[in-house]
């Protein structure tokens, strides 16, 4: 589903070049539940947004399911995302205009298809936000904001789901049942699954760990 040789990130910094990302090399297998962990500043959400195409590589490739991401422009990047992948910030990213409903139609609508707003409720139902999707970011509280976004990554059926600290903003109580619900929606939906975190309860229900140390891979 998911290979990468050679990886690398590098930024331009005061005169120099920083190095981010030293030749990551791994492969993650379809349906397969993985977290990348490790030290703030190791690397680990630059990782996470090369794989996803939200950024670009220094050097080396990525293959997602036959497509080679370096190959595509912005565009194409976006185009494939939308066809291919979910993702689940932190700082959930809903848009405080749109109601939650209105939050998870608007990748389906994008996408051109038919009975958005029958699906968005679908989903939205199984976060168990059914009685709140006539309501405004604001009006909800944190964890029923990363539930409409797990509802909205979900709901156009991707074969990858990236998440980066989806717990990372919520109490312990609701970042439980945050986890749960992943997990309980990657079973369902047989989704690829990768996750950075820093919450050892939600690394320990991935099948696999991918550890990370100043940009470079470390073996478990």
């Amino acid at each position: 589903m998911i290979k990468c040789e050679n990886l690398q990130k590098r930024v331009p910094m005061a005169g120099a070049e920083l190095e981010i990302l030293k030749g990551i090399t791994l492969e993650i297998k379809s349906g397969e539940a993985v977290a990348i962990i490790g030290a703030s500043g190791s690397g680990k959400s630059t990782l996470l947004g090369l794989l996803a195409g939200l950024d670009e590589a220094s050097a080396g490739s990525i293959d997602i399911d036959g497509t080679d991401l370096g190959a595509l422009n912005e565009d194409g990047r976006a185009q494939f995302r939308a066809q291919n992948i979910g993702f689940v910030f932190q700082s959930f990213q809903l848009l405080p205009a749109l109601t939650a409903l209105e939050n998870v139609m608007l990748p389906l609508e994008l996408q051109g298809q038919s009975n958005v707003s029958q699906q968005a409720e679908s989903f939205l139902e199984r976060v168990e936000l059914g009685d709140r999707m006539g309501h405004y970011p604001l009006q909800l509280s944190g964890g029923e904001q990363q539930r409409v976004a797990i509802a909205r990554a979900f709901a156009n059926k991707p074969a990858i789901l990236f998440a980066d600290e989806p717990t990372g903003n919520l109490d312990t109580r609701t970042g439980e049942h945050i986890i749960d619900l992943l997990f309980e929606l990657n079973r369902e939906e047989g989704t690829t699954l990768v996750l950075v975190t820093h919450d050892a309860a939600l690394a320990g229900r991935c099948q696999r760990r991918i550890r990370l140390d100043g940009g470079a891979l470390v073996k478990e």
